[in-house]
């Protein structure tokens, strides 16, 4: 029998999220290997050793210079060439909130046209100018390709943020992220369902209500809310309200039984 698809966290430097990330992971059906980033850029062909990557929460470096700067800034000068073998290879790559700031700092997102290493947008500090910290209703966007998402509509996740704020300074650049599809979930009102620009429901303001995307082949995708923190629905705030027979496990987990599915699915094509 096949073994679990291989998971890599990276860890250290401020990130704090790699408990809760690893158990999403591990009960999702992978198998998971924390290591320190500084030994991935010791020894980038480790890299090459796993089926994903995730980039996960935290204050990487401190957020100096603005949140996940200085780690997008040390990953692309020694580990482009191994990361952009890593995506050819036809493998998954994850960031959550300060590891999505790492991949749109990076360029991976939104990867348009193939280019992985050029950023293309930003993540701002939030418009009321200060850290959030509550749960939001998302949606899912059915012509996204993310293979993440598959088959999901709407979910509550909580989000927990200074520099949430998706904004991208090019007009026609914006529309292409839209038609191609690459908007994987957006921020909207619980009584409209429809996407917003409104506080709370939009915690930070962003354009567009984008809350996540994907690049154009739907394996690399990060989003602002945390879904490694609604493993169970004791997680949600508002749990004891659901009845009795209600599954015990957090909407959350849905999205990493996703990425372990379609790994399990793509085995043969992974090279």
């Amino acid at each position: 029998m096949a073994s679990d698809p291989s998971v890599l966290i990276l860890t250290g430097h401020g990130l704090n999220c790699e408990a809760e990330s690893a158990y999403a992971w591990e009960r999702a059906g992978a198998r998971v290997t924390l290591t320190p980033f500084n030994d991935i850029l010791a020894e980038p062909r480790r890299l090459h050793d796993h089926e994903a990557l995730m980039f996960i929460g935290g204050f990487s470096y401190g957020d100096h210079m603005g949140s996940g700067h200085v780690f997008a800034r040390r990953a692309r000068h020694r580990l482009r060439e191994d990361l952009q073998r890593f995506i050819e290879a036809g493998k998954l790559v994850m960031g959550v909130c300060n590891g999505f700031q790492i991949l749109v700092k990076l360029g991976l997102l939104p990867g348009l046209d193939g280019d992985y290493f050029t950023p293309r947008a930003a993540l701002l500090p939030n418009d009321g100018g200060a850290y959030q910290n509550f749960w939001v209703r998302i949606r899912f966007e059915s012509p996204s390709p993310c293979v993440f998402t598959r088959g999901l509509r709407t979910m509550d996740l909580p989000i927990r943020h200074g520099e949430g704020k998706f904004f991208m300074p090019d007009p026609a650049r914006l529309e292409r992220i839209e038609t191609q599809g690459v908007v994987v979930c957006r921020y909207i009102d619980p009584a409209t369902g429809e996407p917003t620009g409104d506080f709370p429901h939009n915690p930070n303001g962003s354009m567009h209500a984008i809350a996540g995307l994907c690049d154009p082949t739907g394996r690399i995708f990060g989003l602002m809310p945390h879904p490694e923190a609604y493993l169970y629905r004791e997680n949600h705030p508002l749990w004891s309200r659901s009845p009795p027979e209600a599954a015990g496990e957090g909407e959350g987990l849905l999205l990493f039984r996703n990425a372990v599915e379609y790994l399990r699915g793509a085995r043969g094509a992974l090279f």
